[in-house]
């Protein structure tokens, strides 16, 4: 039963690969993802997808705190000041992600997947997902919190990501 369902997962989070990849390569758009808690993932499964050429710009990973500051020019003193999962660390990771490439969309994650709380004392779950567009400077940011095991989380915020992805290029 448990592979029978790790299989749909699979399938959902391709299919939303590929309506994403589908929506941004239509729409002539590109992304560029800023990723911390998923590790790259968003990107990873975005580059499986047919066209995916036409639209993935690339992928910041920054896990730590540091690699935030130095990769994508976080503030040292919002991150000190109030950690890393956050509103506000979530816009920045998107602008900043978009300062440093060329792509039109940035998407950006940063959260905690468990199975405990982080350093700063967010719960396991929490996650927040930002969407930053170049041209017409509309920002989306959400909330995310979910519960389950590390990759179980992971694996929905993915497939929220896409979904966020798919309407932005809408």
């Amino acid at each position: 039963m448990a592979a029978e369902a790790e299989g749909c997962i699979e399938q959902r989070l391709t299919r939303a690969a590929q309506q994403a990849v589908e929506a941004l390569a239509g729409a002539n758009l590109t992304v560029v993802t800023a990723e911390s808690c998923t590790g790259g993932l968003i990107a990873g499964v975005l580059s499986c997808a047919p066209r995916a050429g036409q639209c993935l710009q690339g992928a910041f990973v920054a896990y730590s705190k540091l690699q935030k500051q130095l990769a994508l020019g976080i503030s040292a003193e919002l991150l000190q000041r109030r950690g890393s999962v956050n509103r506000a660390v979530a816009l920045q990771m998107a602008e900043g992600a978009l300062q440093r490439s060329g792509a039109q969309i940035a998407l950006s994650v940063t959260g905690v997947l468990g199975p405990d709380a982080d350093e700063d004392g967010n719960p396991a779950g929490l996650v927040y997902l930002a969407v930053a567009q170049r041209a017409q400077r509309a920002v989306v940011v959400e909330e995310c919190i979910t519960r389950g095991s590390p990759d179980e989380v992971r694996r929905r915020v993915v497939l929220r990501a896409l979904e966020l992805l798919r309407g932005a290029a809408a």
